[in-house]
Formats: structure tokens, sequence, C-alpha cells
């Protein structure tokens, strides 16, 4: 059961919560509770989602009612899921890569006695 979001830059709380399935002042609270989820607001105080805000609020509504997590469950959950995202998972051999600057070494200490003869 995945809810189709539109294409659009902007969403009020009402849209939001019709995407969702759930009460306005359920958006309200999950703010309060989830540090991910900040709408900004226009001058007039009215909340404005982006998409991003929008698939976040999708996210913790499949956890607390699809996968019926409690809320500190569903924090800790995208905060473990953040920090996967976060960090980049790159194979380093640090063996190979000082050989490798030991012969570019090499290679330029005779590049300079060549140029100084």
């Amino acid at each position: 059961m995945t809810a189709q979001i539109p294409d659009k830059l902007f969403f009020k709380i009402g849209e939001v919560a019709e995407i969702a399935g759930v009460e306005q002042h359920v958006l309200r609270y999950w703010e309060d509770e989830f540090e991910n989820l900040k709408p900004n607001k226009n001058r007039s105080g009215q909340r404005l989602y982006q998409r991003k805000d929008v698939e976040m609020v999708l996210e913790i509504q499949r956890l607390l009612y699809q996968e019926k997590f409690t809320i500190a469950g569903a924090q800790n959950k995208l905060k473990t899921k953040k920090k996967k995202g976060a960090q980049l998972t790159i194979g380093f051999d640090r063996d190979g890569f000082m050989e490798w600057r030991k012969n570019i070494k090499k290679e330029l200490e005779s590049i300079l006695k060549i140029l100084d003869a």
C-alpha cells in the first residue's frame, strides 16, 4: 500500500494528512517527536511540506502503523537508517597505497636526477 505523492513543490498540512491517511494533529505531533521532520512555514505560519518531508511522513506512518514500532523505536530506526546512508563505503587498502606511494616517490626522485644532470 504505497501512497502516490503528487508532482508539486510544496504541500499544505491538509494535503499531507490526506496522502498519509492521518489527521493533521498527528502530523504536528510527529514534528515534535521526529527531528528529521521539520517543514518550513510561510509568513502566515502555515506549514509548507516539501517532497522530502512528505516521504518522511510516509516512512514514519509505515513504521508506526504497519510495522507497529513505538515512537521511540521508529526514532531509533530512522537514526540508524540516516547513519548508514551518510557514510561512504570505500574499500581502502593501506598496504597497497603505501607501496604505490613508495613507487611514485622513487620515480619522482629518478626524474629529479635526470633533470639535475
